[in-house]
């Protein structure tokens, strides 16, 4: 499921996330692995709120989403300089290699087979320079299963309001959230908007087999917004995954010496 009408709302409603601390936090790390400038690739983009921030920071940036909607949110923004692109981060093509690519606000866990996600990680490998890296944060089973788990919440604002219905299934690890918005027109009346989103709460030493099966290289998970490593009762952990050489990978001229 993508971001359909919700996109539309869908900063009123996140104006409760710190995006200038995360992209700082973002940026340590791409620094930690020798990417302190160059061609930096984002998948799942959204709105454009991490891009813009690390366009800020330097690096020429690619923003790439499935949703229509959220790109059109995107480009109507300040993006001086910044490429978006909508395609599937599942089958994405770009003209040459990066730096790295990145992924936040949960976005990997929008991933929810094995499949997919190994044909991810192959296209991050494919289209990384070498030696280039890939950080990718996800929301953890401990999370799913303590803070959403079977709740409902809500959120209002001057002119329009949200009603999150959240259900955790458990046995197949997947989250399913139905997403209620009231929305206030021109004419004063209110309109309905409804979604439904699925995520998969991954573990860890899942994700190490798929990055080792696709041919990347692990190099480290830390508890969300810290260098501490990722722990059982970690909410949000960052990954960090390193491109590795491979005799069979056709390596590709880079965007930046085009």
């Amino acid at each position: 499921m993508t971001y359909g009408s919700f996109a539309y709302y869908y900063d009123r409603f996140m104006d409760n996330i710190p995006y200038d601390e995360w992209t700082t936090y973002l940026q340590e790390l791409l620094q930690e692995q020798g990417v302190k400038d160059g061609l930096v690739l984002e998948l799942g983009c959204g709105t454009g709120s991490v891009t813009r921030r690390l366009k800020a920071y330097g690096y020429d940036m690619i923003g790439l989403d499935v949703s229509e909607e959220m790109l059109e949110m995107a480009q109507n923004r300040e993006n001086e300089g910044i490429l978006y692109l909508h395609q599937d981060m599942r089958e994405f093509e770009l003209y040459g290699t990066v730096a790295a690519v990145v992924s936040v606000c949960d976005t990997m866990n929008y991933i929810t087979e094995p499949e997919d996600l190994m044909e991810v990680f192959r296209l991050v490998n494919n289209y990384l320079d070498p030696g280039g890296c890939f950080v990718f944060d996800l929301k953890t089973r401990h999370y799913y299963r303590t803070v959403l788990a079977e709740n409902v919440f809500a959120e209002n604002r001057e002119d329009c309001s949200l009603i999150w219905e959240n259900y955790y299934d458990e046995e197949n690890c997947l989250n399913e959230y139905d997403l209620t918005i009231y929305a206030e027109s021109c004419d004063g009346l209110y309109q309905r908007f409804e979604e439904t989103h699925c995520q998969r709460a991954w573990e860890l030493e899942e994700i190490k087999d798929i990055i080792n099966e696709a041919g990347m290289e692990f190099v480290t998970a830390y508890d969300a917004f810290t260098k501490n490593p990722a722990a059982e009762n970690s909410e949000r952990i960052y990954v960090v995954v390193r491109e590795k050489y491979q005799e069979n990978k056709k390596y590709i001229q880079t965007l930046s010496d085009k």
